[in-house]
């Protein structure tokens, strides 16, 4: 069986507060199982417990309960071996911004005890597998925002470490960046570079999520379901329909009025329909009669793949 890099049983981390007069659970009975050679992202909505996820698995926050092993060492017991084996980018930019690329580089590759001979190649290794070695000399604070997150991946990649925490890695970058980020990551996985490493990578988008070899669901510190994409789409098999036609408030009011439709979710220009059971037609023959009748114009409507987003939505719903 292959070894877990990232262990993690029955995470739990409260804090005070002030506005309930009690406690906020916000990391409530996390398991994770990673191996090498995975990226697992773990998606949900602001307040979720993501970020708090991670602060307890690099140890930057005290767990309440359960315990976390990191490539072999417990956070815990074995705080500094077990940072060791792990490169965490946080969302907020902390690199210095009046030093350059390079001696940004430099300073925490020595705070983390590389030697000069092993940590000058390093570094400019680590700056061309990034694409930023051509600005070596440039300051960090005059770096764009793209730019700034990949030299946030070169320092937590300088010291070879196997886990990869990434929290909310491409927010508020465009998404050609993110493109670039992301083809990073999965040629950082997939190559002798990054040779029996995992990546645990928090985010909102979820076609990042589809990226993902596995995802987690998280919603109020819990994980709600986990699987591949395709394994969580195929929970909505024959059960999403697609509505294009106008007006959409109206069409969206006659198909939420059907009893065959459990739920309605717009999307753009169109409706996403979920259907209590995966029997599509009826409900289509009912809509084509239904919004002509009403006045409005049904352009399309016909059975679709699941995104992830009507699965979350799913999930987030039974949970309430």
């Amino acid at each position: 069986m292959q070894p877990f890099l990232i262990e993690a049983n029955g995470l739990r981390k409260s804090f005070h507060s002030r506005q309930s007069a009690g406690s906020i659970h916000a990391v409530d009975g996390v398991d994770l199982h990673i191996p090498a050679g995975e990226i697992y992202g773990l998606v949900g909505s602001d307040g979720a417990g993501k970020t708090t996820t991670l602060r307890l698995l690099v140890g930057a926050l005290k767990l309440d309960a359960g315990q976390a092993v990191m490539d072999g060492f417990d956070i815990q017991q074995q705080t500094e071996q077990a940072r060791a084996r792990i490169g965490y980018l946080s969302q907020r930019f902390s690199m210095y911004e009046d030093l350059t690329v390079l001696e940004n580089i430099r300073f925490f590759a020595e705070v983390r005890g590389l030697p000069q001979a092993e940590w000058q190649p390093r570094c400019l290794e680590i700056l061309d597998f990034v694409s930023l070695v051509d600005f070596k000399d440039r300051l960090a604070g005059q770096l764009s925002g793209g730019m700034k997150q990949k030299l946030g991946l070169a320092s937590a990649l300088v010291t070879r470490p196997k886990v990869l925490l990434l929290d909310e890695p491409t927010t508020g970058v465009d998404p050609l960046t993110r493109q670039d980020f992301w083809q990073l990551i999965i040629r950082l996985v997939s190559s002798s570079e990054g040779e029996g490493v995992c990546v645990l990578i928090t985010t909102p988008y979820m076609d990042e999520a589809s990226r993902c070899h596995r995802i987690g669901f998280m919603r109020r510190g819990r994980i709600i379901r986990e699987g591949s994409a395709g394994e969580l789409r195929a929970t909505l098999a024959d059960r999403i329909l697609e509505l294009r036609g106008e007006p959409l408030p109206l069409l969206r009011k006659i198909a939420s009025q059907d009893a065959g439709v459990e739920d309605v979710r717009t999307f753009g220009d169109r409706l996403h329909l979920r259907l209590y059971e995966p029997h599509p037609q009826a409900v289509i023959e009912r809509l084509q009669l239904a919004i002509p009748q009403t006045g409005g114009h049904l352009q399309d409507v016909r059975l679709v793949q699941p995104m992830l987003e009507d699965v979350f939505m799913a999930l987030a719903e039974n949970e309430e």
